[in-house]
């Protein structure tokens, strides 16, 4: 069962576009990669990929468009690129998160969150900045320091959207106490265009201030590309959601 959602959202400046499949089951919110909509997973058959856990009512699918990787794609100065980073995420934690919540009649539900390249690292992202919301999120070959595309230095709002920089730096309190009663599990082949050294990074980083991560590294037949998303997101959707 697939069902769409749009509304205006000022914080962007643009249409917000967000899709369900499934009817019953745990929250899974995927973010696409870096310049792609919210049925792109549809058309590269990743949701295809999930249908036994989503037949077996384990888990709802949601997906949006990646409004702030598409800012990266375009080109735009370090200010504008922390901007629309900071308000993509006041739009998930503020518009998204309470449309899935009302979409599973339960205004209190947590969300699992997912994604493949720069979905992954929005997936860390919400979880980090967001702990009360997002129970666990699921990076699959992700790109985590993305400062290789800033044109200018790093502004506060790029700053704090970025869990590689700000994490070390993080005072202990609520928002720490929260994050180390979560998980990030990171995946990653050895093939073609994979970059291992970020999941290892970041795990690094989380592994420091005492958040619980994990690593899985694949053999270097699997690239970064779809076909190994498909293979991977079952297996690590089906770990974070089991009851």
């Amino acid at each position: 069962m697939k069902a769409v959602e749009r509304w205006y959202s000022h914080r962007v400046g643009q249409e917000v576009n967000l899709v369900r499949w499934g009817k019953f089951g745990t929250p899974l919110l995927v973010f696409p990669t870096a310049g792609g909509d919210f049925e792109e997973i549809e058309r590269f058959h990743l949701v295809g990929s999930l249908q036994p856990l989503l037949d077996e009512g384990r888990i709802k699918v949601y997906s949006v468009d990646s409004i702030n990787g598409r800012t990266f794609l375009t080109g735009g100065d370090a200010h504008e690129v922390g901007r629309m980073m900071a308000a993509f995420d006041a739009v998930i934690r503020n518009e998204v998160v309470p449309a899935i919540r009302s979409d599973c009649q339960s205004p209190a539900i947590e969300i699992v969150t997912a994604g493949a390249s720069i979905g992954a690292f929005n997936a860390l992202e919400v979880l980090c900045r967001h702990p009360e919301v997002f129970s666990a999120a699921l990076c699959v070959s992700g790109t985590f320091d993305l400062t290789k595309w800033l044109d200018g230095p790093m502004t506060s709002d790029f700053y704090l959207s970025s869990p590689i920089h700000y994490l070390p730096h993080l005072a202990e309190g609520e928002l720490l106490r929260m994050l180390r009663k979560r998980f990030v599990l990171f995946t990653h082949g050895l093939g073609r265009a994979e970059d291992p050294g970020e999941s290892w990074r970041t795990a690094a980083v989380l592994g420091q201030v005492g958040i619980p991560n994990r690593v899985d590294e694949w053999s270097a037949e699997w690239p970064h590309d779809w076909v190994t998303w498909r293979e991977m997101f079952p297996r690590y959707v089906e770990e974070l959601t089991r009851q």
